[in-house]
Protein backbone atom coordinates (compact mmCIF):
# COMPACT_ATOMS: atom_id res chain seq x y z
CA UNK A 1 0.00 0.00 0.00
CA UNK A 2 2.56 2.92 0.77
CA UNK A 3 4.39 1.78 -2.44
CA UNK A 4 1.62 2.47 -4.73
CA UNK A 5 0.31 5.67 -2.93
CA UNK A 6 4.14 6.68 -2.85
CA UNK A 7 3.88 5.95 -6.40
CA UNK A 8 0.85 8.42 -6.70
CA UNK A 9 2.20 11.21 -5.04
CA UNK A 10 5.40 11.03 -7.03
CA UNK A 11 3.02 11.38 -10.35
CA UNK A 12 1.44 14.43 -9.10
CA UNK A 13 2.18 17.09 -11.03
CA UNK A 14 4.84 19.59 -9.02
CA UNK A 15 3.53 22.12 -6.72
CA UNK A 16 0.06 19.92 -6.55
CA UNK A 17 0.54 19.90 -2.75
CA UNK A 18 1.44 23.92 -2.40
CA UNK A 19 -1.22 24.69 -4.72
CA UNK A 20 -4.36 22.14 -2.80
CA UNK A 21 -3.52 23.57 0.29
CA UNK A 22 -3.15 27.28 -0.40
CA UNK A 23 -6.37 26.37 -1.46
CA UNK A 24 -7.74 24.75 1.31
CA UNK A 25 -6.56 27.69 4.06
CA UNK A 26 -7.33 30.57 1.74
CA UNK A 27 -11.12 28.91 2.49
CA UNK A 28 -10.72 28.02 5.93
CA UNK A 29 -9.54 31.63 5.97
CA UNK A 30 -12.85 32.95 4.69
CA UNK A 31 -14.47 30.82 6.65
CA UNK A 32 -12.74 32.34 9.70
CA UNK A 33 -13.96 35.77 8.81
CA UNK A 34 -17.83 34.75 8.88
CA UNK A 35 -17.67 34.27 12.85
CA UNK A 36 -19.18 36.82 14.30
CA UNK A 37 -17.77 39.23 17.14
CA UNK A 38 -18.89 37.77 20.04
CA UNK A 39 -19.29 34.14 19.12
CA UNK A 40 -17.23 31.01 18.13
CA UNK A 41 -16.81 28.30 16.41
CA UNK A 42 -14.93 24.69 16.79
CA UNK A 43 -12.81 23.44 13.83
CA UNK A 44 -15.45 20.79 12.58
CA UNK A 45 -17.39 24.09 12.07
CA UNK A 46 -15.17 26.01 10.25
CA UNK A 47 -13.94 23.23 7.93
CA UNK A 48 -17.60 22.08 7.47
CA UNK A 49 -18.48 26.17 6.43
CA UNK A 50 -14.70 25.92 4.33
CA UNK A 51 -16.30 22.63 2.41
CA UNK A 52 -13.84 20.45 3.80
CA UNK A 53 -16.02 18.89 6.25
CA UNK A 54 -13.30 16.43 7.96
CA UNK A 55 -10.25 18.25 8.10
CA UNK A 56 -10.76 20.17 11.35
CA UNK A 57 -6.99 19.32 12.14
CA UNK A 58 -6.30 21.03 8.60
CA UNK A 59 -7.91 24.14 10.38
CA UNK A 60 -5.68 24.28 13.24
CA UNK A 61 -2.45 23.81 10.99
CA UNK A 62 -3.83 26.40 8.74
CA UNK A 63 -4.52 29.08 11.62
CA UNK A 64 -1.41 28.23 13.18
CA UNK A 65 0.29 29.62 10.10
CA UNK A 66 -2.66 32.74 9.79
CA UNK A 67 -0.85 35.40 7.43
CA UNK A 68 -2.98 37.75 8.62
CA UNK A 69 -4.21 37.74 12.02
CA UNK A 70 -5.75 41.49 12.12
CA UNK A 71 -8.18 40.51 9.80
CA UNK A 72 -8.48 36.66 10.34
CA UNK A 73 -9.77 36.14 13.59
CA UNK A 74 -8.74 33.01 14.46
CA UNK A 75 -8.64 33.59 18.04
CA UNK A 76 -12.47 32.79 17.83
CA UNK A 77 -11.99 29.24 16.67
CA UNK A 78 -12.13 26.72 19.92
CA UNK A 79 -12.46 22.97 20.45
CA UNK A 80 -15.48 21.64 20.26
CA UNK A 81 -15.94 21.45 24.26
CA UNK A 82 -15.36 25.52 24.14
CA UNK A 83 -11.61 24.77 25.47
CA UNK A 84 -8.72 27.63 24.33
CA UNK A 85 -6.00 26.22 22.41
CA UNK A 86 -2.96 26.21 24.18
CA UNK A 87 -0.73 26.63 21.34
CA UNK A 88 -2.35 29.92 20.51
CA UNK A 89 0.18 31.40 18.51
CA UNK A 90 -0.59 35.27 18.89
CA UNK A 91 0.03 35.01 22.89
CA UNK A 92 -1.02 31.47 24.50
CA UNK A 93 -4.69 31.10 26.14
CA UNK A 94 -4.48 34.01 28.47
CA UNK A 95 -4.48 36.26 25.30
CA UNK A 96 -6.75 34.45 23.41
CA UNK A 97 -9.47 34.45 26.50
CA UNK A 98 -8.75 38.48 26.91
CA UNK A 99 -9.34 39.51 23.55
CA UNK A 100 -12.62 37.15 23.53
CA UNK A 101 -13.17 38.34 26.41
CA UNK A 102 -13.39 41.99 25.12
CA UNK A 103 -15.54 40.97 22.07
CA UNK A 104 -18.55 39.79 24.36
CA UNK A 105 -17.57 36.31 24.81
CA UNK A 106 -18.79 33.92 27.99
CA UNK A 107 -17.11 31.84 30.08
CA UNK A 108 -18.47 28.82 32.26
CA UNK A 109 -14.70 28.48 34.34
CA UNK A 110 -12.29 28.01 31.72
CA UNK A 111 -14.08 27.25 28.56
CA UNK A 112 -16.44 29.37 26.50
CA UNK A 113 -20.30 28.65 27.04
CA UNK A 114 -20.86 27.52 23.93
CA UNK A 115 -24.23 27.24 24.25
CA UNK A 116 -24.50 31.01 24.17
CA UNK A 117 -21.79 31.84 22.48
CA UNK A 118 -20.92 28.78 19.79
CA UNK A 119 -22.53 29.21 15.96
Amino acid sequence: MKVWLREKIENLPQGYFFLHFSTMFKEMYAAVKTIPKGKVANYGTVARIAGYPRCSRQVGFALHKNPDPENIPCHRVVFKDGSLSKAFVFGGVNRQRELLEKEGVRFIGEKVDMRRCGI
